[in-house]
């Protein structure tokens, strides 16, 4: 599973560890991502979405519906 939020599109970032000596290496920010299942009532089935917890609290504001067209707008598929 990629670390990819398919509702803000959030995936991950590449920057920098600073040592105590200030030796720099590469490393990864990867978003908090989660697999979460939804009831839509439009469809009458369960979707299964994986969102990074900025993704659920849209999710929670916004329903269910709302972020599944969304998704799809961007050219997600669920």
């Amino acid at each position: 599973m990629s670390a990819h939020c398919q509702l803000t599109g959030a995936q991950p970032r590449f920057g920098k560890t600073i040592s105590h000596s200030h030796r720099r290496t590469s490393r990864r920010f990867d978003p908090n991502v989660q697999r979460k299942r939804y009831w839509l009532p439009s469809e009458g089935r369960y979707v299964r979405l994986t969102l990074s917890t900025k993704g659920i609290k849209t999710v929670d504001v916004i329903g269910v519906e709302r972020a599944v067209a969304r998704i799809r707008a961007r050219g997600g598929r669920v």
